[in-house]
């Protein structure tokens, strides 16, 4: 399992990864972010599935972009359509023979950029079956992997006019939720983001020691909050008079 999410806000976009790899009871780490292109004409590519389907397929769109002799994809669209070609040549050769080994042709992949005929930043979630969507500005991110833990801060928090560094808070805090309820996601994390004004790529990684101060503060904060919320009309029925907060 693993947890990928990309954000797209009126600043440009984010993209974050854990680097948990989970193989029976073996444990390891590995990116889970790659940025093809080169100089300005670049995105990110997001993936969770099998590992190897995925180094297949990025294998094959790097083998396809170097035949372009140097030219880049005009539109994210473009890319896009490269990118579902090779994962439906990866699927042709080797679904049936994974299925066989009672393994799952299970890759999803995130990719996101801007390139030189795009007017804006462009997002998609690509299926196993090589068909996609796009972010819109009602929902602006897309995750994949164990999606359900990191959703609730995402669908209450994040919106499209969202700057970019409070997009990136809540962008570690779905993380942050996910990996404390779920044993196959974890540190160390990849995030990458994309200043749409001044169409600048930026990428860092951080690991657990890194985020102590950020992990204290949510945690602390978060159980002062719920001591605040106001009283349901549930105490007068439920809690004993003896055990009611006092004001």
């Amino acid at each position: 399992m693993t947890y990928c999410l990309g954000i797209k806000t009126r600043d440009g976009l984010i993209g974050l990864s854990d680097g948990r790899i989970t193989s029976g009871t073996q444990l390891s780490s590995a990116r889970k972010v790659t940025m093809m292109g080169a100089d300005g004409d670049r995105f990110f590519i997001l993936n969770s599935g099998l590992r190897s389907v995925r180094d297949k397929t990025l294998a094959y769109l790097r083998r396809d972009m170097a035949r372009r002799r140097g030219e880049s994809f005009a539109t994210m669209l473009d890319a896009v359509t490269a990118f579902s070609q090779c994962l439906r040549q990866v699927s042709a050769e080797d679904k049936e023979a994974l299925e066989a080994s009672k393994l799952h042709f299970n890759l999803h992949a995130i990719i996101g950029g801007q390139l030189a005929e795009d007017d804006e930043p462009g997002m998609y979630l690509i299926y196993p079956e090589g068909n996609w969507i796009e972010v819109d500005e009602r929902t602006p991110y897309l995750s994949i992997g164990a999606t359900a833990y990191g959703k609730p801060i995402l669908d209450r928090a994040l919106k499209y006019d969202t700057d970019m560094s409070t997009a990136l808070k809540i962008a570690y805090l779905s993380f942050d939720s996910t990996r404390y309820s779920s044993n196959d996601v974890g540190f160390p994390i990849d995030m990458v983001s994309y200043d749409r004004a001044g169409r600048a790529w930026r990428q860092t990684n951080f690991d657990y020691d890194d985020l102590v101060e950020q992990r204290l503060w949510w945690n602390r904060n978060i159980t002062d909050l719920v001591r605040r919320m106001p009283d349901g009309p549930w105490v007068e029925t439920l809690v004993p008079e003896a055990l009611r907060q006092k004001d």
